[in-house]
C-alpha cells in the first residue's frame, strides 16, 4: 500500500534532497570546535590536577621542616642585657623618645656599641628607671651636642664622640626612634639634672 501512494519514492526524494542541502563544511566545524571545547577541557582538568599536586607536595615539605625544628635566623640579633623593647611613636608622631644616660662606648669597625639606662625626667631631674640595654648603631648616627661639643651646640656623628662616652654613666641623651624601632638620632639632654 505504501506502494501505491508512492510514499516510499517521496521519502526517498526528501532524504536525497536533505542530503544535497546540507553543508558538509558546516557539519565539520562544530566538530571540529566540539574536540576543540573536549581538549581544552581536559587540558584544564589535567593543569588543575598538576597544581593539586604540587601544593600537597610544598604543603607536605613544610610541614617535615617545621618538624625538624627552626633554623637559624640569617642575621644575629644584637645582645642585650634585658628584654628592651624600643619605644614606638604615638600616631602622628615621626619619632619616639627614650632618655637615659649613654656610657660604655666601644668601637667595633663601622658600628659604636652603647650601654643605656632609661632614666625618666620628673621635674627636670632624671632618675633611673633600672632598665639596661645594649645599642649597636653606625658611627655616622647624628647627635646633636652642646656640652659634649665645649658648650656650644653642634652636630656631629657618633663615632667622634666613643672617647667621651667610653666611662660610666655620666651623658644624658634623648633617643630617637622611627616607628621600626631603628634609632635616628641622639640628642644631649643638657637640660636635665642628674
Amino acid at each position: 500500500m505504501a506502494d501505491e501512494n508512492g510514499l516510499g519514492g517521496h521519502l526517498a526524494d526528501l532524504a536525497d534532497s536533505g542530503r544535497r542541502r546540507t553543508d558538509p563544511l558546516a557539519a565539520e566545524r562544530i566538530r571540529a570546535r566540539g574536540e576543540q571545547r573536549l581538549r581544552r577541557k581536559r587540558a584544564a582538568m589535567a593543569a588543575g590536577g598538576a597544581l593539586l599536586a604540587a601544593t600537597v607536595v610544598l604543603g607536605g615539605l613544610s610541614l617535615v621542616r617545621a618538624t625538624r625544628g627552626s633554623e637559624l635566623p640569617a642575621a644575629v640579633p644584637a645582645p642585650t642585657a634585658s628584654r628592651f623593647v624600643p619605644p614606638t611613636p604615638a600616631p602622628g608622631e615621626e619619632y619616639a623618645t627614650e632618655l637615659g644616660h649613654v656610657y660604655g662606648a666601644v668601637a667595633n669597625g663601622d658600628s659604636v656599641e652603647v650601654t643605656v639606662e632609661r632614666l625618666r625626667s620628673v621635674r627636670g631631674t632624671a632618675t633611673p628607671v633600672g632598665v639596661v640595654h645594649t645599642l649597636t648603631l653606625p658611627r655616622g648616627t647624628p647627635v646633636e651636642a652642646r656640652q659634649l661639643a665645649g658648650g656650644d651646640p653642634a652636630d656631629v656623628q657618633l663615632g667622634e664622640l666613643v672617647d667621651q662616652l667610653a666611662g660610666g654613666p655620666r651623658w644624658m641623651f634623648a633617643i630617637d626612634y622611627d616607628s621600626e624601632g631603628r634609632v635616628q638620632s641622639l640628642r644631649e639632654a643638657y637640660w636635665l639634672t642628674g
